[in-house]
């Protein structure tokens, strides 16, 4: 981290010794039509695959906090696509929204619907990728969750029930204001490591069609190693760390006014 807050102020092709340029790199950046571009699709990225995973993974976490014959089994299936590499599963889902003749498009085929291009469309890219990426997070997602609902003593459940309340108002009123602990950790966790997306953009469209999918750390990685820019995907990094670090900072300093530690 030092080293490229360093090299964010050096010109650096990786062949020549760095050559200091100061705030030069920064005020590119600012004018950077690439880097604007992958940075606002960083946030769409975010911004739909956060709602998406969260809610998924709070259903499947709600559906498995009991005993029943399989559950188990279905809490491993559900895990399963979290610890499988990117690779596969982003081959997989390339597959699977492939525009011809991919598991999507013929299924809607069959019932007399065209299909849109997916990751082959600049209008539908961001989606083929927002989906893969909640459908392999949920299972952590579901995990931390389950974890978080387990650790609600039943009692309180147990007293809002001979109190009268219906489900809806236990789930309203006393399930999900004691999971805000374990929610405001998916958070920032999954904030954090999205603003980092890579491996599936890298994949599955490598930032096309027409940047319609470019974020910002397939920028730093171009500009780094294709383009030999290093100083200046130095810079990127920094920027990207900066905006990770004030985001985070401002969840913690949040989280007295909504997470319910008792």
């Amino acid at each position: 981290m030092l080293a490229a807050g360093v090299l964010s102020f050096t010109s650096w092709d990786l062949l020549s010794p760095p050559e200091w340029i100061g705030f030069n790199n920064f005020k590119e950046l600012i004018s950077d039509r690439d880097f604007l571009n992958s940075l606002r699709n960083t946030l769409v990225f975010i911004a739909g695959y956060l709602p998406l995973v969260y809610f998924l993974g709070l259903a499947a976490a709600l559906a498995l906090n009991r005993k029943f014959k399989g559950s188990l089994a279905l809490r491993a299936a559900y895990f399963l696509p979290v610890v499988t590499s990117w690779v596969i599963v982003a081959l997989l889902w390339k597959w699977i929204l492939n525009p011809n003749g991919g598991l999507v498009n013929s299924a809607l085929s069959a019932i007399g619907i065209q299909g849109p291009g997916w990751w082959t469309s600049k209008n539908w890219s961001m989606i083929s990728v927002i989906v893969p990426s909640a459908w392999k997070d949920l299972g952590y997602v579901m995990l931390i969750l389950l974890a978080g609902l387990q650790a609600i003593p039943p009692e309180y459940k147990e007293a809002a029930s001979i109190d009268g309340a219906s489900k809806r108002q236990i789930l309203f009123r006393i399930t999900l204001p004691l999971l805000t602990p374990a929610t405001f950790f998916v958070l920032v966790v999954s904030l954090i490591n999205n603003f980092q997306v890579f491996d599936q953009i890298w994949i599955m469209t490598t930032g096309g069609p027409e940047g319609s999918t470019s974020v910002v750390v397939q920028q730093i990685v171009k500009n780094s190693f294709e383009y030999g820019h290093m100083g200046y995907a130095s810079a990127m990094s920094m920027v990207l760390f900066l905006i990770i670090m004030i985001i985070t900072a401002v969840q913690i300093r949040l989280q007295k006014r909504w997470v319910n530690y008792e």
